[in-house]
């Protein structure tokens, strides 16, 4: 029988959604450290900016096809990209989402927020404005409920969900109803 709290490490795309939130912050940092390097190299190298170096670029006819500035521009926006879909996502949760609101301050607080908390403890105190009377139980519940919205709008639903909410409004006729 699973814990309420534990992680369903059975379910891939809650896995799923899980690294992708553990590993948020860390995405962003990197990709602004990254952005950041790449305007100062070529403000350094170039004695322009990156948009005005790129204008000049592309007007000049030349290709970049191939080049360490492609490849490196390519990984950005792969990493933005990826960044944006979570973002949109997490944005359609908190809008359209019967729980929303609290599922996205829940997620915010534990995985999105610039600056890490510290602990369980520190997240809960910051939920106390949006989730009244919460508990670490209702916690741990209330974050893999969020989790796992989330993953229905990241990866949509599992043919195994879709097959048990398709049952609740179209009864097998062998069940006798």
């Amino acid at each position: 029988m699973k814990k309420n709290n534990a992680i369903d490490t059975e379910n891939p795309l809650y896995h799923d959604t899980w690294k992708l939130l553990k590993k948020y912050r860390d995405v962003v940092w990197s990709l602004e450290l990254s952005v950041q390097q790449v305007r100062n190299k070529f403000e350094i190298e170039y004695g322009s900016s990156i948009e005005d170096f790129l204008d000049s670029v592309y007007l000049a006819g030349a290709d970049l096809s191939g080049s360490t500035i492609e490849r490196h521009a390519e990984c950005i926006e792969q990493s933005h990209r990826m960044l944006k879909l979570l973002d949109n996502a997490i944005d359609l949760l908190r809008t359209k989402h019967k729980n929303g609101e609290t599922y996205y301050w829940l997620l915010f607080y534990t995985f999105l927020s610039p600056q890490q908390l510290r602990n369980v403890e520190e997240i809960i105190e910051k939920l106390r404005p949006y989730i009244r009377d919460i508990s670490f139980r209702t916690y741990y519940r209330k974050r893999q409920e969020a989790i796992d919205a989330l993953s229905s709008i990241l990866w949509g639903y599992t043919s195994k969900d879709s097959i048990a909410i398709l049952e609740n409004f179209f009864p097998d006729s062998k069940s006798g109803t």
